[in-house]
């Protein structure tokens, strides 16, 4: 009889943050079952999925049963249970610097990266309700995320100063990943990949895949080198299953929502 391997996954294909813990299994080639959750049916909200995650959001990792939360910790957390191929360097100095990356990224990139994915590909779920079933149903149900769902307000989508916003948000995440290769090289944090490139990657590969990659394009060329090395990972590869990018299944809609200022 098949045993269940130790390690469950609740995630979701095209989430970004599932997609840094996906990574991070395969890169230390892991065995590990998986549960899809549907974002646009709000399984994440369910009674049986706020159990073990309380916050309402993917992924969740079950380890022989016990719950590990938050992207980032879970990514933690597997490397220092699985130390073979490590994504932390050995020496505090340079395993400080690569949190501080860590830090950065999840203040900045990957929030500002939520925001052209809801205009470009995600307004189709809003698209019937009026401005008080969009509260009800879609901000005040969250235990967390309610923030961004305030931010953008309306179920027309952000406004032109939250997309721009974000934009520049994005553009100085890749000026920063340009300087740092352009001194170190190939990965941030020089010749080890690391959890810093983990936790950037879905917001690069985002930017391809909503048509934003002239954020880095013509300007920040070591971010292009970046990407394509990345890709050429075969644990790249395995995270990206089909369903990974939202351009596979959802049309992709204008940038500046109509209606918003």
């Amino acid at each position: 009889m098949d045993k269940t391997p130790a390690l469950v996954l609740y995630h979701s294909p095209h989430s970004t943050c599932s997609q840094k813990v996906r990574m991070v299994l395969h890169e230390k080639a892991l065995e590990f079952a998986e549960v899809r959750i549907n974002l646009g049916e709000k399984e994440q909200l369910k009674p049986d999925y706020l159990a073990i995650n309380p916050n309402g959001v993917v992924p969740t990792l079950l380890d022989d049963g016990v719950p590990i939360i938050e992207s980032s910790v879970i990514c933690e957390y597997l490397d220092e249970k699985y130390p073979d191929n490590p994504l932390l360097p050995s020496d505090i100095v340079e395993r400080a610097r690569t949190r501080a990356w860590m830090h950065y990224i999840e203040e900045v990139a990957v929030g500002a990266i939520r925001v052209p994915s809801f205009n470009r590909a995600f307004l189709y779920r809003f698209e019937k309700l009026d401005q008080k079933q969009f509260e009800n149903q879609e901000i005040n149900p969250r235990p967390v995320r309610r923030e961004l769902f305030q931010r953008m307000g309306s179920p027309k989508g952000f406004g032109k100063q939250e997309i721009d916003r974000s934009l520049e948000q994005l553009g100085e995440t890749c000026r920063r990943m340009d300087a740092a290769i352009g001194k170190l090289g190939p990965w941030l944090m020089g010749r080890q990949f690391t959890l810093a490139d983990v936790l950037v990657m879905p917001s690069i590969d985002r930017m391809a895949d909503l048509g934003l990659s002239q954020v880095w394009e013509g300007k920040y060329p070591r971010v292009g080198e970046w990407y394509e090395r990345l890709k050429a990972r075969p644990a790249f590869q395995a995270t990206y299953c089909p369903g990974s990018r939202v351009s596979e299944f959802l049309p992709l809609r204008p940038l500046y929502a109509a209606g918003r200022d």
